[in-house]
């Protein structure tokens, strides 16, 4: 913007110049008084560019030492001894989780568990992740209002939302292992095609398990070892 004003400036001096000489002879003295007045604003002009120049020059060093966004992320990173990866493995879970809450994909409090989960990894300290985390995900949680299971007096059970035959198997107040969810499969085909597939507000007979059922049960549950994770 300076430049361009100076080199209006510049043009509409010597346009005038030009003007005043055309319509008035000058004396030498003149010549040499309106040459010195020229000379003077020349020189002050030269000045400012060398002033610009410089300013442009300190600009571009403080540039030159600025970080990029990547580094600044990565020395946040290691704050919390994180690698990149790691936080991006994180974000997702946090996505998933948060997805899970909104969906009321129960048990509530297995969710808790999965939030805790993350609450207590170093990567949620840092500022991407601490509101949304530690805050928002938790009072998603406290208002959430889980459906009240119903246990009636004569062992009939109402599904309700986020169920499977595993939950209800292992609810202590029936057989307290989700290993027994063949039973209540068993006893219940006529409203269940699929025991993947169980729905709200159905009512299932809960069946007392014999001794020999309980104890096959209970082997199960106790050779049960888990996949080794990939």
């Amino acid at each position: 913007m300076k430049f361009n004003r100076m080199f209006a400036f510049v043009f509409v001096l010597a346009l005038s110049l030009n003007l005043y000489a055309q319509n008035k002879e000058m004396t030498v003295e003149e010549w040499q008084n309106e040459m010195d007045k020229n000379r003077a604003k020349v020189t002050s002009l030269q000045k400012e560019i060398e002033t610009l120049n410089s300013d442009i020059s300190n600009l571009n060093n403080q540039l030159s030492k600025m970080q990029s966004f990547e580094d600044c992320m990565d020395d946040a990173y290691a704050l919390v001894g994180a690698k990149k990866a790691e936080v991006d493995n994180f974000r997702k879970a946090v996505n998933e989780l948060e997805g899970k809450i909104r969906r009321k994909e129960g048990p509530k409090a297995d969710r808790q568990k999965d939030l805790d989960a993350l609450k207590a990894n170093k990567i949620s300290a840092l500022p991407e992740f601490y509101d949304r985390v530690h805050n928002q995900m938790q009072k998603m949680l406290n208002d959430w209002v889980e459906e009240t299971a119903k246990v009636e007096a004569d062992n009939n059970y109402t599904v309700v939302k986020g169920d499977c035959l595993w939950f209800i198997a292992r609810r202590k107040e029936f057989y307290g292992n989700g290993f027994a969810w063949p039973k209540i499969y068993q006893a219940n085909r006529d409203q269940i095609k699929n025991p993947d597939l169980i729905y709200p507000k159905q009512v299932f007979t809960i069946p007392a398990l014999t001794a020999d059922e309980k104890e096959k049960y209970d082997k199960l549950r106790r050779n049960y070892k888990p996949a080794p994770v990939q």
